[in-house]
């Protein structure tokens, strides 16, 4: 039996979420509503796979998800997990509808909205607001991009783990192990000896 959706939860989450950025009015809550499709998404699945252009935008209202692609030598890359509920996609690709080189994994089972790319365009033309936030959740995902690249060549790895702790301590509850040490460019081994070392 397929899960059902209490869509006026995920609205609840989303709006909440947008008013973070803008006061957005009851006509876009609307807009949002007609064109936002909720969804739920089982553990383990890839939402969105590398050789793709991919066709949706993500909001997250529960669950834990990653962005992750292949090095040279096939080693899996994660370079962005969630924390909470956020907009998550692969952000370059998207806007620009180009083939990705990035998979987005359901870490856990993951309650969404999901917009179409055709759709942010005609909701930016018919909205009030949509472009307002559109462009404060990009700016907000090039700032996180920006600071995390600073911590992988300025902070110790123990370092980077207790920023981590501090600042998103549901990821490490949610997210097992092997990707966290990824996104945080630190060999699993490493991690579980930081770890240890912290008891």
């Amino acid at each position: 039996m397929a899960k059902s959706l209490d869509t006026d939860y995920y609205f609840t989450i989303f709006f909440d979420y947008v008013r973070q950025l803008v006061d957005i009015p009851e006509v876009d809550q609307e807009i949002c509503r007609q064109y936002f499709q909720p969804t739920f998404v089982k553990k383990d699945t890839l939402l969105a796979e590398a050789g793709t252009v991919h066709e949706h935008h993500n909001f997250i209202v529960s669950g834990y998800m990653r962005n992750y692609h292949h090095n040279p030598d096939g080693e899996e890359v994660t370079t962005d997990i969630n924390d909470g509920p956020r907009f998550f996609t692969s952000y370059n690709h998207f806007t620009n509808r180009t083939v990705s080189n990035e998979n987005l994994h359901c870490i856990t089972d993951c309650e969404m909205l999901r917009v179409k790319r055709d759709d942010v365009d005609i909701m930016a033309e018919i909205g009030i607001t949509q472009m307002d936030y559109s462009l404060q959740i990009l700016q907000q995902h090039l700032e996180k991009n920006r600071q995390r690249m600073i911590d992988l060549t300025t902070l110790s790895a123990e370092e980077r783990y207790l920023k981590l702790m501090r600042d998103h301590p549901t990821i490490l509850q949610h997210v097992p192990l092997k990707y966290i040490a990824s996104y945080l460019g630190i060999n699993p081994g490493s991690l579980s000896r930081i770890r240890k070392g912290l008891v």
